[in-house]
């Protein structure tokens, strides 16, 4: 929605704050959409000015309104325990095929610093 487009353009300043003054190592893998809903025109519309903006840093995979994502914490469960089949589910098994495809032969980054 717009004010969470909003929210990501401070989101990104604070990001580059950080890095120029305190940690200049400071990244994120991605910017991933969730709570879309394809058939509203403001959905879409929010989606395109996200990624014409942010283009490859956008993560393919959105995450939809589901209710079954809503329910999960209630049950104290995550939503691939509490209903694999949804469509929230499979979205964020998607999410994490796509993030694997997209790091595989990378180094990976160490967590914590040298003595």
């Amino acid at each position: 929605e717009y004010f969470a487009m909003e929210g990501l353009g401070r989101l990104m300043d604070t990001v580059e704050r950080v890095q120029a003054s305190a940690n200049p190592k400071l990244a994120y893998e991605g910017i991933l959409l969730c709570m879309t809903d394809d058939r509203t025109n403001l959905s879409r519309q929010v989606s395109e000015e996200i990624r014409a903006h942010l283009q490859s840093r956008v993560f393919e995979t959105t995450i939809p309104r589901n209710i079954r994502l809503s329910e999960c914490p209630s049950h104290g469960k995550p939503v691939i325990l509490y209903s694999i089949a949804s469509r929230g589910a499979q979205s964020y098994l998607q999410l994490a095929d796509e993030f694997i495809r997209l790091n595989e032969g990378k180094k990976p980054r160490s967590t914590h610093q040298a003595p």
